[in-house]
């Protein structure tokens, strides 16, 4: 499945305008035959804009998401993106999964809030695995800081999630997620692992961009500079199947020597 990764701040502060941003790239992806396109953390509005995060929170069915079912639809793939999620008073960072016949496949809370700035401006949700199917694939969905907790990625391993994606806001100086961590994750958990980041300069952060798309052998299918880019990769199932055979990570663990870690 041929998966498009846009690395794009976009406007923050104007979900009008990040949504053009998502539709020029939807049309470049599936000029490329992709099935997927997948956005960053809070794309649809911007990271670091204070109090217009609680000002631009959208339910999970709200105008937005009903905005980008409709450029999925259009264009024939599905979308994959970070928005602030108002659920009642209480504000979420999350990532929503639109299918490519504009359904909402899923939604995820970010469990795992990063610094100050987040704790101030969000609730941490409590689900740890949330996933769908899309074109034969199980895609688990997970934001930044997550990825970096080992037991939450193992969790999707053990649930069968082949692809998982991880918008994210990835500020300078932590480079080494991306180009570490991440194909590492997907190595030790025997899965794709899609990390798509903002890039640039946004308020007091300056995000590294790098996105990358990691193999089960551990190896970027794709990795982005510190621009605003469209990169794409595919997700093979053929390999993705044969690598799991050979890799005895998953088949030799002992849970019963992990009780100690819950």
């Amino acid at each position: 499945m041929r998966t498009a990764l846009l690395q794009s701040s976009g406007t923050p502060g104007s979900t009008a305008e990040n949504l053009k941003v998502l539709e020029a790239a939807a049309v470049r992806a599936a000029a490329a035959d992709a099935a997927l396109l997948a956005a960053p953390e809070m794309f649809l509005t911007g990271y670091a804009i204070g109090d217009g995060i609680a000002r631009l929170a959208e339910p999970a069915d709200g105008d937005a998401a009903d905005a980008v079912a409709d450029i999925a639809r259009r264009h024939g793939l599905a979308i994959a993106y970070g928005y602030p999620e108002r659920a009642g008073d209480a504000v979420h960072n999350s990532a929503q999964l639109i299918s490519a016949d504009g359904a909402r496949l899923a939604n995820y809370r970010k469990t795992h809030l990063f610094g100050c700035f987040e704790r101030d401006h969000f609730t941490p949700g409590d689900q740890p695995v949330v996933q769908a199917e899309v074109n034969g694939l199980t895609v688990g969905l997970m934001i930044c800081y997550d990825v970096e907790f080992p037991e939450n990625v193992r969790a999707h391993a053990l649930a069968g999630t082949d692809l998982l994606l991880v918008p994210t806001a990835q500020m300078h100086p932590f480079q080494f997620v991306a180009e570490s961590v991440v194909p590492v994750r997907a190595f030790e958990n025997q899965m794709y692992v899609a990390y798509v980041n903002r890039v640039g300069a946004e308020g007091e952060f300056e995000f590294v961009g790098l996105s990358t798309l990691a193999g089960p052998d551990g190896i970027a299918r794709t990795r982005a500079g510190r621009t605003e880019q469209l990169v794409l990769a595919d997700v093979d199932a053929a390999f993705l199947a044969a690598s799991r055979e050979g890799n005895p990570y998953l088949k030799d663990r002992r849970p019963g020597l992990y009780g100690s870690l819950i």
